[in-house]
This record gives structure tokens, sequence and C-alpha cells, in this order.
């Protein structure tokens, strides 16, 4: 199953380290970010979890559930929790799916969906396509899709910022430009006409090509 931007975000039942969830009943009316991992006890996914867990509140405070997925029993998982907490400093409070039949990974297109067996035998580098981070909204849709190869560990800050992008031009007509960030300017969408754009944005714009309209970021 090919996912693209804009799929609805394949719905599972799955064993957490909560409990068992409905993916999608568990995301509710805001956002959520899957995040996996190849397996348990490897070092870049290790600092990993520990930097999701120390900014968790950062997602928290935008209305998004952070939620990890890894090809190991969730027994693995909590062991590797202290391991995280203790060499990272924070200990992750977000449930981690145990995808022991790998039945999350092939939905997601992390893996074949005729690929054999479950987790036992794998290794990290036969499930090294398990290092994705898809981003779903509301409306259970997928938002962004990236995934990493094993040996580089991933920039969750990044992650941060384009869900603030994508949060504000959800709201607003407005798309954000190469490298923003909170407060910079932002551009007028392309969809929006000159007359629309200028009931939207009284204060002007400016515009050194035609379709290139730069205002100011719009209050929340």
């Amino acid at each position: 199953m090919s996912l693209r931007i804009n799929d609805t975000a394949p719905d599972f039942s799955a064993t957490t380290t909560q409990g068992q969830i409905r993916f999608h009943e568990w995301i509710g009316d805001g956002w959520a970010i899957l995040f996996s991992h190849p397996k348990d006890f490897t070092p870049v996914c290790t600092t990993e979890l520990g930097y999701m867990a120390g900014i968790e509140p950062e997602f928290t405070r935008r209305n998004c559930k952070l939620i990890g997925l890894s090809i190991d029993p969730v027994d693995n998982h909590a062991r590797w929790a202290r391991d995280i907490e203790e060499t990272q400093g924070h200990l992750p409070r977000y449930p981690m799916i145990g995808d022991t039949d790998l039945a999350v990974a092939k939905l997601y297109n992390m893996l074949p969906a005729d690929e054999a067996g479950g987790c036992d035998g794998r290794t990290a580098a036969t499930n090294a396509t398990v290092r994705s981070v898809f981003v779903i909204g509301p409306d259970k849709k997928i938002k962004l899709m990236m995934t990493y190869p094993m040996t580089t560990g991933r920039n969750f800050d990044e992650i941060l910022r384009v869900l603030d992008s994508m949060q504000m031009t959800a709201k607003h007509k407005v798309a954000t430009p190469v490298n923003w960030k909170q407060g910079e300017d932002v551009i007028i969408a392309g969809s929006v006409s000159d007359d629309d754009a200028k009931a939207l944005f009284p204060d002007g714009w400016k515009a050194p090509k035609p379709y290139l309209r730069i205002v100011k970021q719009p209050k929340p």
C-alpha cells in the first residue's frame, strides 16, 4: 500500500506501553506524530526517544500527541525506556507501540506487505526502513512523511517547526518560505487573488514579483 500526503492515515489497533489503543480514536480531535524505530536498544534511536521525551511539552502545547513504534515487544520497550532515562535524562511518557507482527510497519508501507514472520530473529538492519515520521492532522490525514537512514539522527526541532507551519497555514491563507521560523514573514497563498488578499491583509504586502506576496505572520 503506497501512502501519499493527504491520504487518510491507516487506522489500526495495537498494543502499546500504555495499553491497547485504536489509533484514530487515540488521536482524537488534535494532531499526532507517529515515529518509528527498527529495533529497541539501538544507539541513534535511544538519543531520539530521549530528545522527544524532553520536548514533548512543546508538542502538547500545540495539541499534538506523540506515539513511538518499534518492532519489539512492549516489555522490551519498558526496559529500554529506563536506559533512555539514564543516558538521555528524560523518560519517555508517550506510548510506544510493540509492532511484533509487523502489521503497522506494513500498513504504513515501511516494510513490504508480503514480508514474512514477526519480530523474532529480525535485526535493525532487516528493519532499516522502519525509521519514518508521520505527522497526522485532526482530519486523520497524513500531512508529512519523512524517512531517515539508521546512521543519521532525526531533527525533531525541524518536525516542531513544520508543525508550527502546518497549523498556521491550515488556519490562515498563507504559506511559509524557506527556513521559516516563528515570528518571521510569510507568503500569501497562491490560491488567494489580489482582491481577496486586500481584504485579508489590509495593511498590504511586499511583492518583489506578482506571485511572491510577503506579509507579516498572522496573529494566532
